[in-house]
């Protein structure tokens, strides 16, 4: 559900840019008062799994699309929403910058989308009152299903509404929103089984995680997550490192729907502005655009866009998995510390 810059203005772009960053000043405000220091290195390795996680599209039988995670409850369950919401951020700013993953101009959308829902809305008001206090399989499961559907519905729902706000007469509200809702059902479907089995890990190794994520209460003393971590890094280094290999080479829904009501993939880019600035600048961040190596000098665009083999066994898109997952580990980890130094500098009798 990453979009790309032509599918908005830079009115919405803008605006939903400034909604983006006012709410990771409220999540960072709100870490300020109450992020266990301890759960800085779960921050990293979740959001380095994310990344990887997000590699891998699935296929949607019958359809001819695909779908991948977006992870925003996984977080939001296991670090809490302020938490959750800032390693997202870190996430899609580092698919964004150097994977070309969804625009720049779309980057506030697509935080947004992927973000706010899961963490300030499903969390809340739908998996919590579900879910109870976290220790039936049944409710955990009720819980993630009825929270992943919601948060793609809702995503998606978005995607549609920041298009039409945007004029793409292209893309006409009605029909695109009968492409995208459907698909991203299923989608979301997937989102839930893999949300609650990902819980069920967590729950069975570190059980105390959860329930310091669901009451933002520190942790009792004593308590390590070493487990927790080393699995989480080895999920990552696998799913970014191999099973990117065996990621759908179908469209994913956005694309597919687009492709549904327009006859092709993705809109014309916008040649003048500051969408086309802004690609300018994404060109020379993005040194693995599209999670592979870029094309030789004077290699033809045609091979590039061929639709890749299936596994496609990459050494790029190995290195992209395990690369983005490094970057994202990194600044989810520099985030966690300076909340932690500005924390101690601040603190009553600090010099």
């Amino acid at each position: 559900m990453h979009m790309a810059d032509a599918l908005l203005s830079p009115a919405v772009g803008a605006t939903f840019w400034a909604g983006t960053i006012g709410t990771i000043g409220y999540a960072s405000k709100k870490l300020k008062e109450h992020l266990d220091d301890r759960k800085i290195p779960l921050m990293g390795v979740l959001g380095a799994f994310i990344f990887a996680s997000q590699m891998i599209n699935f296929t949607i039988p019958g359809t001819g699309s695909s779908g991948h995670l977006g992870g925003g409850m996984i977080l939001t369950v296991l670090l809490g929403p302020h938490a959750a919401f800032l390693v997202m951020a870190s996430v899609l700013t580092v698919q964004a910058l150097f994977f070309a993953d969804g625009g720049l101009l779309a980057l506030g959308c697509n935080i947004w989308n992927l973000g706010f829902y899961p963490c300030f809305v499903a969390y809340p008001l739908i998996y919590k009152p579900l879910a109870g206090d976290g220790r039936s399989p049944r409710r955990i499961l009720l819980a993630s299903m009825a929270s992943g559907i919601f948060v793609f519905q809702a995503g998606a729902f978005s995607v549609v509404l920041e298009t039409l706000l945007s004029g793409k007469t292209a893309l006409p509200f009605t029909t695109f929103l009968l492409m995208m809702q459907p698909i991203h059902l299923a989608i979301g479907v997937v989102e839930g089984f893999v949300t609650a089995g990902m819980i069920q890990y967590v729950r069975a190794a570190r059980p105390e995680i959860l329930d310091s994520s669901a009451s933002s209460a520190p942790l009792a003393a004593g308590i390590s997550f070493r487990n927790v971590l080393i699995g989480f890094v080895a999920f990552a280094v696998v799913t970014g490192g191999a099973l990117s290999w065996f990621a759908s080479a179908h469209p994913d829904g956005l694309e597919w729907s687009i492709g549904k009501v327009t006859g092709m993939g993705e809109l014309p880019e916008q040649k003048r502005g500051i969408p086309a600035a802004l690609k300018s600048v994404q060109e020379k961040t993005a040194f693995l655009p599209g999670y592979g190596f870029k094309p030789a000098a004077g290699e033809p665009k045609e091979k590039k866009q061929e639709r890749p083999a299936w596994p496609n066994v990459d050494a790029g898109t190995s290195l992209s998995g395990l690369l983005g997952g490094v970057l994202v580990l990194a600044i989810a980890f520099g985030i966690g510390w300076a909340i932690r130094a500005y924390r101690r500098y601040n603190r009553p009798g600090s010099p």
